[in-house]
Order: structure tokens, then sequence, then C-alpha cells
């Protein structure tokens, strides 16, 4: 039986690279292992660094990434997979892996501009190039300001291809209480775009 039909719910690919957020990462991560759903995950050497600087994650596997979701659900690492960045020969890189969306959470303008230009040096950017030819929903997170014309063109690129270049750039109109709802705002605007059901306060009700 493929890999890909063995899971419960729905499966997704998420690739942490440089650039700061690494909270965004985590928040998504949890959300979606908690729900259920599988996950393929891929971090690149500086998404390492990103994770030990701004989270203290030396070790990239599940106790280490969503320690209290284990606590309440130890299955959950049983649906985190997790693929070293230079095996572009994982089962992410293949077009016949089947899953139902991408996620680079947080994107920095490096790994934007190697997704638009096709340089499938790495398995994150192989990942992504792969989801794009197969027509499934890539989601790519920038997370760098300001941006300069070479990151406004690469955007425009992989937007022509078919990505959604979600700017992790949270709202203030639901009166947040401090950075975690921030996080929480971005977190459930990415669920949105993967039509993943969640609990988190992002939509504007109206008056």
């Amino acid at each position: 039986m493929p890999l890909e039909d063995a899971q419960p719910g729905r499966i997704f690919v998420v690739g942490i690279t440089g650039a700061s957020g690494a909270a965004y990462a985590l928040g998504l991560l949890e959300q979606l292992l908690g729900r259920g759903h599988a996950v393929h995950l891929v971090v690149t050497q500086f998404g390492r660094r990103l994770l030990s600087d701004e989270a203290g994650i030396r070790s990239i596997d599940a106790a280490s990434i969503v320690p209290g979701l284990l606590e309440r659900d130890p299955a959950a690492s049983e649906r985190l997979f997790i693929h070293p960045n230079k095996d572009v020969g994982a089962v992410i890189a293949s077009g016949s892996f089947r899953h139902h969306g991408m996620v680079v959470i947080p994107a920095s303008s490096q790994s934007l501009a190697s997704i638009a230009t096709g340089a499938g040096s790495n398995l994150l950017v192989r990942a992504a190039q792969v989801t794009l030819k197969e027509r499934r929903p890539l989601i790519v997170c920038h997370r760098e300001t300001p941006l300069n014309l070479v990151d406004i063109e690469n955007m425009r690129r992989v937007t022509l291809a078919g990505a959604i270049v979600c700017p992790l750039n949270p709202g203030l109109y639901l009166d947040p209480k401090g950075v975690g709802d921030l996080i929480d705002f971005m977190v459930g605007k990415v669920l949105d775009l993967l039509e993943v059901e969640h609990d988190l306060k992002t939509r504007w009700k109206g008056m």
C-alpha cells in the first residue's frame, strides 16, 4: 500500500527556511498534526539555525518540535515524517507522491528566488517545484521586509506559476492581546488556504 494511502486525514508538506518566524512554522505543525493530518517536513540548513536561535530547538524530531502536542497525543509523532534537505531523492521530490499541498513557512528571499528560478539544488526547492508542476497548492509565506525589486519579481514569477504568496503580515483588527494571537492569525490564514478546518481567530465578522 502506498504511504500516502495508509495515512489518516490529509497529507501536507511543510518546508522551513532561515527567515525569522520559527513560531509560525511550529504553530502550523501543531495545528496540522493535532488535527490528525500527516506532515512531511524538510528544514534547510538556515532553517535549523532559525529553530535553534528562536525556539531553542537543537534536534529536528517530533519531541523537540511539538512537545506539548505529544503529551496530549503521543500518536502524533507517527504522522510526522522528517526528510534531510540534501536528500533530493526523498519521496516528496517525486510527482508520483500525492499530497494535499505544500507550505514554505517562513520563506526567505533566497528560497523564494530558488523556487522562482527553478534552481532545485535541495529537497525543499525540489519539492516546491514538484508541487507546482503537479498543480497542487503551494503557499509561500515570505517573511522579509522591505522588499526589493528582485523579491517582487520573484513573487510575480511564483504566482504566475501557480503558487500563493502569503506574506507573514498578521492583522490587528481582531484586537490581539499578545504575540501568540498574531502568530495564530497567520497560522489560521495558512490553514484557510489549505482548506483545513480550525478554531483560530482569523476572520473579520463585520460590525
